[in-house]
């Protein structure tokens, strides 16, 4: 069994650490594209922003790292030219040496529109229909701070409230506060068949977060929250029980390494985000405690002048227990497009998403932009073995198009619609509506 997770897994992680060799540095490559040499000093005597309406200077200021009377060279200002391209607030951003000592640093600022509602509707051929509305503010009081709310229809009602100020105390620490309520109809598969719960799940959740540098930042916090599962129909298994109430807490570490590179709707570089949790039941001796961790690797590369290819592999492996209430979903929303909603759980998980996008249309500040895709995985049963990620029972495999409407201007102002239809056995098929890329 070794041997098959080597085989299969190994060449993966051999081709990840292959392109994280490949990739050129971003402050370096946008730095050539400034006309100016990659070594030349520049000593400079003020720092200035033009084209910010709505965001404030001072916040702006407090995420560029370059000070008055600091000597500088072409790398170090395209990497703060690429910093404040990653803001919600900024759709785009140059920048301009003026004086007569070329020493006054100008940049030049394409602001967003940053208050955006979302939706978000799946369903497929054999599911009932899902969405998720919401409204988000991505540039609150004018400093890059989010704050947000969704309702979520999946059978039932659910409820959301977001707050994220990254530079809340300083440039390098913020923020995080989550409140949520979730309430959704959730298959629970056990050996004598399929059973439906209601599951709901309240929780509240605060984070620190710190940015070491321009390509590494950190997440560290705690959530409390609640679990509730009832049974509604289906199967029955007298190890199971029909109803569960459980008092939660989890400690959440997330380490994001961005090497991303922005222009608009186009990206190209690599990001590797890290994600590691471990949950302990508050109620004593009621459920075991355990963690669960994954790693998204992104890969994006420019093709011509109007095409993206774009990967994700996602590794996850948490505990192995056999309970049927498994952390690894197979979910149209979350990863396999088409696939149906929540139709599979596991412990472990290996999905690979990879699509072309392609521009058809550019006028402006509106995109129109098609996708061919494939989304793969596969996942280990509870209580299983690693062989069970090469079963063919396990393997899922959806190609599929899409479309993408894009503005230009507005933060992740992405209609995307996928339609996904499954060739591994017993497949479904289905349409996904979404704000956003899918990843």
């Amino acid at each position: 069994m070794i041997v098959n997770i080597r085989r299969h897994v190994y060449p993966i992680l051999l081709a990840v650490s292959s392109l994280l060799q490949t990739v050129p540095c971003v402050a370096q490559e946008v730095s050539s594209s400034y006309g100016l040499q990659h070594d030349a000093k520049i000593l400079i005597d003020s720092i200035a922003f033009e084209g910010n309406r709505r965001t404030q200077t001072s916040a702006l200021r407090k995420v560029v790292r370059i000070r008055k009377g600091d000597s500088v060279d072409a790398a170090i200002i395209a990497q703060e030219v690429e910093r404040l391209k990653r803001l919600p607030s900024l759709a785009h951003v140059e920048f301009e040496l003026r004086g007569e000592n070329r020493d006054i640093l100008l940049f030049l600022l394409e602001e967003n529109f940053t208050l955006i509602p979302f939706a978000n509707f799946y369903t497929s051929d054999n599911d009932e229909f899902a969405f998720r509305i919401g409204l988000q503010e991505f540039n609150a009081f004018g400093r890059n701070i989010t704050l947000g709310a969704f309702y979520q229809r999946d059978i039932f009602d659910s409820y959301g409230l977001q707050f994220r100020a990254p530079f809340l105390f300083s440039r390098h620490l913020g923020l995080a506060v989550n409140w949520t309520s979730l309430v959704t109809q959730e298959p629970v598969f056990l050996d004598s068949g399929t059973a439906d719960y209601r599951y709901s799940n309240r929780s509240f959740e605060v984070l620190g977060l710190y940015q070491i540098n321009f390509k590494n930042r950190l997440e560290l916090g705690i959530n409390y929250f609640t679990e509730d599962y009832a049974y509604l129909q289906g199967a029955t298994d007298p190890n199971v029980p029909q109803d569960l109430k459980v008092n939660k807490s989890l400690v959440k570490f997330i380490f994001d390494h961005n090497g991303l590179r922005y222009h608009y709707h186009y990206l190209s570089g690599f990001r590797s985000i890290l994600n590691v949790q471990y949950v302990h039941s508050r109620d004593s001796g009621q459920l075991p405690d355990f963690w669960i961790g994954f790693n998204d690797f992104l890969y994006f590369a420019r093709v011509g002048q109007r095409g993206n290819w774009a990967n994700r592999l996602r590794l996850g492996l948490a505990d192995n227990d056999p309970t049927p209430f498994a952390p690894f979903a197979v979910d149209n929303n979350l990863n396999i497009r088409g696939v149906g909603n929540t139709i599979d759980r596991g412990t472990a998980a290996i999905v690979l998403n990879t699509e072309y996008r392609h521009t058809l249309i550019e006028k402006d500040w509106f995109v129109l932009q098609g996708n061919v895709f494939v989304d793969g995985g596969s996942w280990r049963n509870p209580g299983g073995d690693f062989g069970d990620l090469t079963e063919r029972n396990n393997l899922r495999i959806y190609p599929g198009i899409g479309l993408r409407f894009i503005h230009k201007r507005i933060f992740n102002a992405i209609f995307r619609i996928d339609y996904g239809h499954g060739i591994t056995p017993d497949a479904a098929k289905g349409i996904v509506f979404g704000v956003g890329q899918y990843f």
